[in-house]
């Protein structure tokens, strides 16, 4: 319901293999990689502190014992929950499964491999007071450079989606689905109540096309998925609420001399125009 958030919760989707990204995940966990110095969940648990998030669930599948380490520091204790999964459930499947957790009024759902520098609070600030009524997702948006390789979104003229292109040759424009999403309970319920439901771009987002409305970020949503954009995200700045919360203890003194950060140096690209 527009004007309402009540409590919130977080689910950050961490557990994909990153296989793009080898060799690097070979050795290191793509959500852990680090970004300007910082591992890249740690920028988005910036976020969600930032916006006042109850509760966070992070979903773990590869290099389990790595990601532990990192969740499981005491600045997170009590608000960061790890949820190890056996075998990758989806998206739609890791709601479903952490139902429980995921108790708030309202859910984000972050796919947490992905690097996002955007006034977050704004974005938050839009699903609670301003999407069109009967709205019951907000998706955030940004203009791809590739747009084949994305979910391409078709909006009517109060940005309400109403089209929805997965990855097709020839897509009706360059703005794309995020993979940042905020759900009214009621969407939680749904997957709940359909479970043979795991997928969010081809079973939940046509479900709810004319619910979802669009929040465009202006600012930079870069896949890390590859050693060039990984790369390349090196030179995005540092968001300030990362900054604010970075921890000087035990982990973060482990991390800083760990090899991950030369292998990552060692990436060379070149400067790319933007």
């Amino acid at each position: 319901m527009v004007g309402q958030l009540g409590a919130v919760t977080a689910l950050l989707l961490a557990a994909g293999r990153g296989k793009r990204l080898r060799p690097l995940t070979e050795h290191w966990p793509k959500p852990l990689m680090p970004v300007n110095g910082r591992p890249l969940l740690e920028h988005w648990l910036g976020y969600m502190r930032e916006v006042g998030v109850d509760e966070v669930v992070v979903n773990v599948h590869h290099h389990v014992d790595e990601m532990l380490r990192f969740l499981e520091r005491p600045i997170f204790r009590g608000w960061v929950h790890p949820s190890v999964e056996e075998e990758i459930l989806g998206t739609a499947g890791a709601v479903r499964f952490n139902r429980e957790k995921l108790s708030g009024e309202s859910v984000i759902v972050v796919h947490a491999d992905n690097l996002c520098r955007c006034d977050f609070s704004d974005f938050v600030d839009f699903h609670r007071r301003r999407r069109p009524a009967h709205t019951d997702i907000t998706m955030m948006t940004f203009e791809a450079e590739a747009p084949e390789a994305c979910g391409i979104v078709e909006t009517d003229a109060d940005d309400v989606v109403v089209g929805f292109h997965e990855k097709v040759l020839d897509p009706p424009g360059r703005r794309a689905n995020g993979a940042v999403y905020i759900l009214d309970r009621t969407v939680v319920d749904w997957i709940v109540e359909h479970p043979e439901v795991t997928d969010f771009s081809t079973e939940v987002i046509p479900e709810y096309l004319g619910g979802i409305a669009a929040w465009h970020n202006s600012g930079v949503h870069r896949d890390v998925g590859t050693p060039e954009m990984l790369d390349r995200a090196q030179r995005d700045a540092v968001s300030p609420a990362i900054l604010e919360m970075a921890p000087d203890d035990e982990w973060s003194a482990w991390f800083s001399g760990h090899p991950i950060h030369s292998m990552v140096k060692a990436l060379s690209f070149g400067e790319v125009e933007r």
